[in-house]
């Protein structure tokens, strides 16, 4: 994840969560892509620092335990630049503008970097031989990417790097108050750090189903992005709340109310254990020390054999 401000229910749902369920089964590595977050934030970096230690409190808070997973920075492991400048001489310029992040943001973003963010993702991946890659749908391509050039380097150099493939695992649909993808960047989203007052204010605010002006107006909860994340937290939604929102007996008031109470349930343990993470910084920036290391030891080792694959380690035979 890149550290570029708060964390969201979006990024909650859509990726920690299922982060912390494979963490039993799978030995994970999870990176603050702190290079990434220069591509758009290289004019002022000075809020950089705060956001990665904020990021971690983020995934600890949120239940990924240091001791089962490395939790470090990307800028920490500097075999991940290694790696990204060789796999750039394995790859067109073309390909690169074809891809639709490139394509989404090119007026906005036209630096090198932004252009070659997706290399560096793939060298993110593979400087760990990793096999599965947990992304949603929106990242395929960039798996793909990653995928492809793995197999390119084992094409031209011999069998070295793992072709890592996608880890698609079931994500709730998370939209935020406008009804597009919940993004701190549009202020649609519902921080995991807000207080509890200021996440019923922020759902009172999402927009519901436009033919639904008042109480007892039939509603489509299945457009709705209250709905949505009903669904996510509160149980039984599909019986408690779709059915009197289609007959019009339960309003969009007493709905998100409804909503904002249980959200805040949801979240009240992991903004606790937040809270007394913030005032152990030490002990946070140990976790990600350690997870440096870690990631550093295995990095290394892949970089190596990718040197000699390449018959690009000059020392071996001195």
């Amino acid at each position: 994840m890149q550290p570029t401000g708060r964390l969201h229910v979006g990024n909650l749902e859509g990726a920690l969560r299922n982060w912390v369920a494979l963490q039993n089964d799978y030995h994970m590595y999870c990176c603050i892509v702190d290079w990434h977050s220069l591509t758009a934030e290289f004019g002022d970096p000075s809020e950089l620092k705060e956001n990665v230690f904020q990021m971690a409190v983020d995934f600890i808070a949120a239940g990924l335990d240091p001791a089962k997973c490395a939790i470090f920075v990307q800028s920490e492991v500097k075999e991940h630049a290694e790696l990204h400048l060789l796999f750039s001489m394995l790859i067109s310029v073309p390909t690169l503008t074809r891809l639709p992040t490139y394509r989404e943001r090119k007026d906005e973003l036209d630096s090198y970097g932004f252009l070659g963010y997706p290399v560096l993702q793939a060298a993110d991946i593979c400087i760990y031989n990793a096999h599965k890659v947990p992304v949603g749908k929106d990242q395929e391509k960039h798996i793909w990417l990653a995928n492809d050039l793995a197999k390119r380097f084992n094409n031209l150099y011999g069998p070295t790097l793992v072709e890592p493939e996608a880890l698609f695992t079931k994500v709730p649909l998370i939209l935020g108050s406008d009804r597009r993808k919940m993004s701190k960047s549009l202020n649609n989203d519902i921080a995991i750090t807000a207080t509890e007052a200021e996440t019923a204010k922020k759902i009172m605010s999402f927009f519901t189903d436009e033919k639904k002006i008042r109480k007892g107006d039939p509603g489509n909860p299945d457009m709705c992005p209250v709905f949505m994340l009903h669904k996510v937290y509160t149980p039984e939604a599909e019986e408690e709340i779709a059915p009197p929102c289609r007959t019009g007996e339960l309003g969009c008031v007493d709905c998100k109310k409804r909503l904002a109470t249980n959200l805040n349930a949801n979240l009240a343990a992991l903004r606790e254990k937040r809270a007394e993470l913030v005032k152990k910084r030490g002990y946070v920036w140990d976790v990600l020390r350690d997870g440096s290391e870690r990631a550093r030891e295995r990095a290394r080792g892949v970089m190596e054999a990718v040197r000699t694959a390449m018959k690009i380690s000059y020392r071996d035979n001195e």
